[in-house]
């Protein structure tokens, strides 16, 4: 639990004020230790993304934790595919196929992917709005994957994810890394870039691949503008 109500605020972009607002209401994940609150840093990312809240450019900044470098979204992207008319009526079907088009080393028992990515939408729904869900393992580590990956996947049919705006999906963004670390990064990336109107009609309109890339690095620019 390594985030102040402070700095939970200056991530979210929002009053300190409003974040123990959210508390008292008990609509953002907030742990009391010793008389504050305090957040996984994950745990909040992961509950922005989901309800559809800002975050603050500086959330892209990762601490150097590590020597692997950060990837851009669309060099994870490029790793994971773009892929279309996935099949199946249910939520688990969907995921069945999306697994199936994954990107995976030959070490990764597929089943045991699908398995994690089912539990982790029974936790809660990763379905973040306007037609979208973002697959996740709960604990990025436990795959053993060698590098992060984000797999873009257009349904061949909507199917209801239990969305907070109670719209079925259409895409999906499924996200694989091999550390915390990488994992945090991508998924705030991509939730910037959501919010980019240009790489949202791309998804929208199910460009083709390069018409996708080229919307995404276009946000990519817009993210690092603002950063910097």
């Amino acid at each position: 639990m390594n985030l102040s109500v402070k700095d939970a605020a200056r991530i979210l972009s929002v009053s300190e004020k409003t974040i123990y607002r959210w508390i008292k209401q008990e609509i953002v994940p907030a742990y009391k230790m010793h008389e504050s609150y305090r957040f996984n840093r994950a745990e909040l990312i992961e509950w922005a993304t989901s309800h559809r809240k800002g975050i603050a450019p500086e959330a892209f900044v990762e601490p150097a934790l590590d020597s692997l470098p950060l990837p851009s979204l669309c060099e994870a992207l490029d790793g994971g595919g773009v892929f279309y008319r996935i099949e199946g009526k249910t939520r688990d079907e969907v995921l069945g196929d999306v697994v199936a088009h994954l990107r995976l080393p030959d070490a990764v028992d597929r089943d045991y992917v699908h398995k994690v990515l089912i539990a982790r939408e029974d936790l809660a729904s990763t379905a973040i709005g306007s037609d979208i869900a973002i697959p996740h393992p709960r604990n990025p580590v436990l795959l053993h994957v060698e590098r992060p990956t984000v797999t873009l996947c257009f349904l061949e049919h909507p199917v209801d994810f239990y969305a907070l705006d109670g719209r079925p999906v259409k895409m999906l963004f499924t996200l694989l890394s091999p550390t915390v670390r990488l994992h945090l990064h991508l998924l705030s990336k991509l939730a910037f870039a959501l919010r980019d109107p240009g790489f949202m009609r791309t998804l929208q309109e199910q460009a083709g691949r390069e018409t996708i890339f080229t919307a995404l690095d276009q946000a990519e620019r817009l993210i690092r503008a603002r950063v910097s």
